[in-house]
């Protein structure tokens, strides 16, 4: 499902015009990228988290090359799946 598969659902279940369903997912992403630029923590309960991780720089190794690089620190997003949606794919 990609981004245009949410907003035609969206629209279809709320009975709306593929303008304004578009406007809302968009509004929804913008709102979760600029808190996580922002340093902020992301909570949707029941679905999971948003938030940005800081990682140290470190030595690694080119796999295609074997060649030795220095990898420098870096901020990326990271999503924590939420209990009741981990419940839900786990379940039996």
């Amino acid at each position: 499902m990609n981004k245009m598969d949410v907003i035609n659902k969206l629209g279809e279940d709320l009975r709306l015009n593929q303008k304004i369903a578009k406007i809302a997912v968009d509004t929804i992403i913008d709102t979760i990228k600029n808190a996580i630029i922002n340093g902020e923590r992301v909570e949707i309960r029941g679905f999971g988290s948003f938030s940005l991780r800081n990682y140290k720089s470190y030595t690694g190794r080119n796999p295609k090359s074997g060649e030795v690089v220095h990898v420098e620190p870096k901020r990326l997003p990271y999503f924590k799946v939420g209990k009741e949606l981990k419940d839900m794919i786990w379940k039996p």
